[in-house]
């Protein structure tokens, strides 16, 4: 596997299991950057954008980054608590009264903060459009069901 980039030989063991993602581990493509006082230690990429591997993955590839936000949204969280704004043992129907649909009308604010109420995805497969759009993904979590019993 080509991995393409930079990286300071302080880091080449970041590199080998970066390259090893590929080997051993099933990845298509990927890229890692890390900085040190501003300054770029590490800037990588390799594999490939598609599952067919017939486009390469380059410097400037753009991808989804879902999760990375989560610690982001659970400081916010934290904050409107620490101001009185947010209580994590109130329902969700508290703020949002319209989830309170089909088995999640006992949902409190920690079983979100947790990953425990019972939503770890969507029970239909939604397309990127769709997945962008602010309105229609409330409206699936709104009439989705929960996957076990919140808590």
């Amino acid at each position: 596997m080509i991995v393409n980039g930079y990286c300071d030989e302080k880091f080449a063991s970041v590199r080998e299991e970066f390259e090893r993602n590929f080997e051993q581990r099933g990845d298509i493509g990927a890229s890692f950057a890390a900085t040190i006082e501003g300054e770029f230690v590490i800037d990588i990429w390799g594999g490939h954008r598609n599952a067919a591997k017939s486009i390469a993955w380059e410097e400037d590839t753009i991808v989804n980054v879902f999760s990375s936000t989560k610690p982001f949204y659970f400081l916010a969280a934290l904050m409107l608590a620490d101001r009185g704004q947010l209580v994590f043992e109130d329902k969700v129907t508290k703020y949002w009264p319209e989830y309170g649909q089909k088995g999640k009308e006992a949902t409190e604010i920690r079983h979100l903060m947790s990953h425990s109420a019972g939503l770890p995805g969507f029970g239909v497969q939604l397309s990127l459009e769709q997945i962008c759009d602010w309105e229609f993904v409330i409206g699936v979590l709104e009439r989705q069901e929960p996957w076990w019993e919140p808590g």
